[in-house]
Formats: C-alpha cells, structure tokens, sequence
C-alpha cells in the first residue's frame, strides 16, 4: 500500500523538465549497464542514469541514456551491478559520532571476544597519556562466539595502565582499574541519582557501572575523558562520513544527543559543509541538554534559527529526540519500565505549544507504549489550539506501541521512526517479557497498513551500531545479531518494502519526499551501486553488503573493488594512534549466523534463561 511520505515524480520542477533534459546541456556522469532500482512506479528498474546539476536527468536504457552523452560527460560502467537510491537513516547521531569517531576502537561486527581484547590490548599499548581507549556501543556479547561478555579480568590484563571504558547498550560500562583512578572513585564515592557503582565486599568499586535505568551515570563518566582538538575533530567526522558512504549512507536525519550543545558542537559540521567537504546530506535536530532549562534552550533556538535552514547537505530539520528530560525513558530491558515523572505533562505540553506555535516540528523519544499514551495526550490538547497534523512530528522507536496508539498517531498526522535496537536486545527482552511477546516488536505491518510515515534507522552510535545492512538485514528476517528469531515469517518485510523505508521512507522526517529517496527526474543523485544484489543474494548475506561506489548529488564519494580509483582522496586519520587508523571501523568479516537455531539463550550470569530462538517452528 502506498503510504503519504511516497510521493508521486515531480513533472517540470525547478530540478529538471518532464522530457528528462534540463537545459539542453549534456549529463555530467552517466552509470550505464546496471540493475538500477529507482522507487519511481513508472519505471522502478532500469538500466542507466544520467546526471547533471546534482540531480537527476534522466533514466531509462542503455541506448536511450548513452545517446545523450556530451564531450565533457564522464560514463562509468556498471558491469551488471545493483544499484540503489542511496540508504537514508532516520535516526543517527552522526555529529556527534562524528566528533569522537577516531577517538572509538569499534567494536562493532567483531565476532570475539579474542579478537576484541586483542584489538583492546594493541590499541591501550598505543593511546599516550592522558587519553583513554573507549568502546562507545554498537555492539553486545552475542555477536561473539563466545556468547558472553568479556570480564573485568579480561580486560584489566589487556590493558592495565591505560585507562579503558567500554560502553554496553544503555545498561552499564565497564571501567579498567586505571580509569577508575583517573576518575577518583574510591569506596566514599556515592552512587549517581539512577545509577550504581558495583562494589567488593570491601566496598571499593569494581568497574562496572549500572544504569538503574538512567544511562547518564553511563555518559557522565566517559565525559571526564579529554576530547581531539577542533583540527582533528574535523578529521574524524570526514573519516566517519565516509565510512558510512561505504556501506552507501548519503542522507540522515540528526537526532542530536546528550552533550550536543547547539551551536558549539555544530561547528565542526558547520565548517566542513562551508568547505565542501559533505559527503552525506544531514537534518539535524536541536536536543535539550539540561534538566528543568529545557523551554529556555527552546526559547533560544527560535531566535537563532528556523527548520530549513542551510543547505541541501546540512540543514535545521526541528527539536528533538530529547524535548524534556522528565519525558525519557530509556529502553534498558535489563530494568522494568521506567515511569516518568509526575510533572512530565506540564514540562512537556509547554515546550511541544511553543513549537507547534511557532511552526516546529518535533522528534521524541519513546520505547514503551505508557509513555507514548501520556505523549500523545499532550500532542492531542496542543492540536486543539495549534494544529500539528502538517508539521511531520515524529515518534523514535515505539517498540510496543499499541494499535490505539497508531490510530492516535495517524489522527494527528505524526510518523514513526524505526530502528534494529531489537536486533541487538531482543534476548533481553525475551528474558523479561517472554518469547511471544517480542513479536512485531515494533509492529512494522500495523504501521504501514494505516499509511503511517515510516523510516528506517539504526540509533547509532551508542546503542546499536550505526551499521545500516544489520537494519534491513533485521526487517527482513527478523533476526538478532546473535541470530534468535524474534517474528514469523508474515511479520517480516520484504526486501523491497525494507529499501523503501530505508530511502524514500525515511525523506518524509526531513521534509524531503519530493526531491530524495529516490531515482526519478530532479530528485537529488544519490545512490550506492552495491557489492552483491540485495534482492537476490541469500538473506544472511544481505549483513556483508558495501558499496563498492556511493554518489551523493552526482558527486563520487566513495569508491571499492572495480570503482576504487573514482574514491576521493582521503586526508590521513589523526591523531596516528586513533584505533581508526588501526582498525578501522565496522568489522565487516561477521560470520553469518546460521539460518536457524535452537541453542539455549544464555544470561549475563551464565544460566539459561529461555530455550528454542522464538520462531515458534
């Protein structure tokens, strides 16, 4: 069923003319000889484009294409490949990561933990004082053969003098003996409001830090680590831009982030966009930091700036995910539901009628259908004096949102962005809901089937990886990254519908379905030309798919295997200790899972839990 973010071709827009030539001058790049799925119904599969001006020009046959080719026009060869708009994530911190991504050893995709403490040990024997080695997210202990988390042990042997943290999900950290002497936490130390330092029988602090839920006990103390310069920030956001160009990322929406203060950490992007150093188009949103100043931070933001303010490549999309500290409740399903305060309705209602006022829109975070009822109450009484039905406000995740609920949504014309958290927490969900009530967690089909604006995303960096292909990987089969089956079959998308929410699906949250997401005349030229064929490769094999040459507005940005002498150059990683120089980023060598298990679910404490994947077979 088409849903209202799928928009129809635009005809004789400011992008181009219905005839597909813009001005009569010749394409500047023409890809020919591909498999090119466009999202455009009159031709949804095709065999060349041509580009000019940044958009595109024109789609159709090899001849039909090449036959417009001028002097000047660069033709690449597709040699048969698949090719894709290019993916678009709903939901990433990207600025943020942006900053810290060369200060991070990733530990996303690795497949052991002898292989993450070895990588642990190499990185601790080459960070100089006073810097810390941090794995920030983007993975959890069953992605590893081991099935298991690494020890404190493990890793005060791998690195005993430099001081390490490493951040799992929203639930805890784990901190080496040499952190928590930098940090002075001794046994006088009292624990932070929602949080817990583990102690001995002595009283002294073990290293690992709970969130009891509040993960801010989790992120205040890695904020007493030392930041990369402004030089070297500049760096590492260019190098992580590109590493999501490799896996064909060109667009995001920004969901701002604790420690994100605007317009200070803005400037680093700012900078980059204003030297043309952009390679993925971002809409960011602007995330309130402090609790109780929340309406101020608001109130400020409107005097400085406007949604839709920028450039194509970086622009002020709204307010959000974070809108009122008392309105947060983390999804840390090794703790029951948190409640929200008491006094959450009157904090919120005044920011989302300041918004809504002044022609906003919002993006909130929300896991649990509680919180999502209490929200849309608010987002209910607000509509009755400043209609929000036009202004594309959002819900994150809403992993068990109700039916009621969707209808509500759909009633005040919001959208919901969705990402593959489940993938890396559905265990601990099972663990304690239960295995049939993880199913159609989140409800994609109920969504879809009431025309919602739906986008796909990961949540990256933090608490899942910002790896895109375990997201539609996810959609499609239903699977965790330890590889326990969470729907049925009829509950999973298909391919198709999971790209969809992944391009043009995710344009609606920006307020650019009729110019990206798609193929057709004058939408923006982003794509990725793929590694493997996403529609006809095995479904465990769509998790090791790259792009092997990722366009963003008819410009080459990345570049592999037959195309990798088109990648731009690329400034040396700095400083040369970062773990990026080392290692890299997502390590995409993941053994895939087997098509179907039933080997016991394992918890934390080494007992089994539940048995059988959840697939019900």
């Amino acid at each position: 069923m088409p849903t209202s973010q799928d928009a129809s071709p635009p005809t004789g827009t400011a992008h181009g003319t219905t005839d597909g030539r813009m001005a009569n001058e010749p394409p500047e790049l023409i890809l020919h000889g591909g498999q090119i799925t466009t999202h455009d119904p009159h031709q949804p599969e095709v065999a060349a484009i041509a580009i000019q001006g940044g958009v595109v020009m024109a789609i159709g046959t090899d001849d039909k294409i090449l036959a417009l080719a001028g002097g000047a026009t660069r033709k690449i060869a597709l040699n048969g490949r698949r090719v894709i708009p290019g993916l678009n994530d709903s939901h990433l911190h990207v600025i943020r990561a942006g900053l810290y991504y060369n200060l991070e050893l990733r530990w996303d995709g690795v497949p052991s933990i002898a292989q993450a403490m070895e990588q642990l040990k190499v990185q601790a024997e080459n960070t100089p004082p006073p810097q810390w080695v941090r794995v920030i997210g983007g993975w959890n202990e069953w992605q590893f053969q081991e099935g298991r988390m690494p020890t404190l042990d493990e890793i005060n042997q791998a690195a005993p003098d430099t001081p390490v943290f490493v951040l799992h999900l929203y639930d805890s950290a784990m901190l080496n003996r040499a952190a928590i002497h930098a940090l002075g936490f001794n046994r006088d130390t009292t624990n932070p409001p929602g949080g817990l330092i583990a102690r001995d029988q002595a009283g002294n602090p073990t290293g690992l830090l709970v969130a009891e839920p509040n993960a801010l006990v989790l992120y205040s103390a890695i904020a007493n680590a030392p930041r990369l310069s402004h030089e070297d920030q500049l760096n590492s956001t260019r190098h992580f831009l590109r590493e999501l160009n490799r896996f064909g990322v060109t667009s995001v929406a920004d969901a701002g982030g604790g420690g994100q203060n605007y317009p200070d950490d803005y400037a680093v992007i700012k900078q980059l966009d204003d030297e043309g150093h952009l390679t993925v188009r971002i809409a960011y949103s602007l995330f309130a930091q402090k609790p109780g100043t929340e309406i101020d931070d608001l109130t400020r933001w409107l005097g400085m700036t406007k949604p839709g303010e920028g450039s194509d490549l970086l622009r002020v999309n709204g307010a959000g995910e974070n809108l009122v500290w008392s309105a947060a409740d983390f999804e840390n399903f090794l703790q029951p539901r948190p409640d929200l305060h008491p006094h959450m309705e009157s904090e919120l209602e005044a920011v989302v009628s300041r918004l809504a006022e002044n022609q906003w829109p919002w993006r909130i975070h929300s896991t649990y259908d509680e919180s999502i009822d209490r929200f849309l109450n608010i987002f209910e009484r607000v509509h009755r004096h400043a209609p929000i039905d036009k202004l594309h406000w959002f819900i994150d995740h809403a992993e068990t949102i109700s039916e009621r609920n969707l209808d509500r949504i759909a009633a005040l014309g919001g959208g919901i962005a969705i990402q593959h958290r489940m993938a890396y927490q559905g265990e601990y969900f099972i663990r304690r809901y239960g295995i049939e009530a993880v199913r159609r967690k989140p409800p994609i089909h109920q969504m879809l089937a009431r025309g919602l604006p739906v986008g796909a995303g990961t949540d990256g960096t933090r608490v899942a990886s910002y790896h895109p292909w375990t997201s539609l990987w996810w959609m499609v089969t239903s699977k965790t990254v330890g590889g326990t089956v969470m729907n049925r079959e009829a509950d999973c998308l298909s391919r198709e519908e999971a790209l969809r929410r992944y391009t043009l699906g995710s344009a609606w949250f920006s307020r650019e379905e009729d110019r990206k997401g798609s193929l057709r005349l004058g939408y923006f030229a982003d794509l990725a030309v793929l590694s493997e064929d996403y529609f006809r490769c095995e479904p465990d094999a769509i998790r090791g798919i790259e792009s092997v040459l990722t366009v963003v507005g008819g410009r080459l940005v990345h570049g592999a295997a037959e195309f990798a002498k088109y990648a731009p150059e690329m400034p040396k990683v700095s400083p040369d200790w970062s773990p990026v120089a080392r290692f890299g980023g997502y390590d995409n060598s993941l053994p895939v899972p087997p098509k179907h298990t039933h080997t016991p679910i394992m918890g934390a404490d080494g007992r089994v839990w539940a048995t059988g994947c959840g697939c019900g077979q």
